[in-house]
């Protein structure tokens, strides 16, 4: 009998220590050269027309075969990746689960989810709320790595959840790189300085970088340099706004435009 209730105990442990663990990535765990977090935004600020081109962009930019290329460069020759989309909150039912990267079949995989993903628009932006959960998607893989990178797209100012300058030092505190990609395309009266917002509350971390698009026939190519780029960790040269130290009130732009909801960050703008 006591034999018995050791071999329930030892197989209830195991049970229990595998219920407990991180979810591992698809493939095989272990060393990788980047863990990078794709945070997309799907505000509705963005028509359908700029939904299509962003998503098309990602697909285009991971099947390209200088992606591709740029991963097998790495030191390991492999990379963690996931993506998800948010708008007033993150999309959870968006979340592209963690898949090492190593070659064309794993890249073409990973495209080919993000492709079959139907389209959704969401009210609000929330940066805050995208890197707080980008920060801890890091700890639901298996792998190792020396850069943690969170990209952020997005086409106007955090409106709502936390002030975003806090969200961004937490990440930074973890040692997490942010950067960004401002999309300018339509921007409105309040929007066309979005690359110096993200700039300067945004983004951070060594290397870190702004690359903004400003024309609907730049998406595909932007999105696979900025990719190319946080993959080899190369700095980039031209049209790139480096981090400055931030101005407060620039960074509270978008919370000043605070409509719809009580707000427990700004309660003296409810309506």
């Amino acid at each position: 009998m006591h034999a018995l209730w050791g071999t329930l105990w030892v197989a209830l442990s195991a049970i229990l220590a595998l219920s407990l663990a991180p979810p591992a990535v698809a493939g095989d765990a272990g060393q990788v050269d980047v863990e990078l977090v794709l945070a997309v935004d799907v505000s509705r600020s963005m028509d359908i027309e700029e939904f299509e081109l962003q998503r098309e962009g990602y697909v285009e930019a991971l099947r390209h075969p200088e992606f591709v290329q740029a991963v097998q460069a790495g030191r390991t020759g492999r990379i963690a990746l996931t993506y998800f989309e948010w708008a007033s909150s993150p999309r959870e039912e968006s979340l592209v689960a963690w898949r090492i990267i190593d070659g064309p079949a794993s890249a073409e995989a990973f495209a080919a989810e993000l492709a079959s993903r139907p389209f959704s628009g969401f009210r609000g932006t929330s940066i805050s709320a995208a890197i707080d959960f980008g920060a801890g998607l890091f700890d639901r893989n298996a792998v190792d790595s020396p850069r943690h990178v969170i990209d952020v797209s997005g086409d106007g100012p955090n409106n709502m959840g936390r002030p975003v300058i806090g969200s961004r030092n937490a990440a930074l505190a973890q040692g997490v790189i942010i950067n960004g990609l401002p999309i300018l395309v339509r921007p409105s009266r309040t929007q066309d300085q979005l690359d110096r917002y993200y700039a300067e509350c945004v983004i951070g971390g060594p290397g870190s970088f702004v690359l903004p698009i400003r024309e609907a026939s730049e998406f595909a190519t932007a999105i696979r340099r900025k990719l190319i780029l946080e993959v080899s960790g190369v700095m980039p040269e031209a049209r790139v706004i480096n981090a400055q130290a931030p101005d407060i009130s620039a960074c509270l732009v978008g919370e000043r435009n605070r409509r719809l909801f009580t707000d427990p960050y700004f309660p003296e703008l409810d309506r």
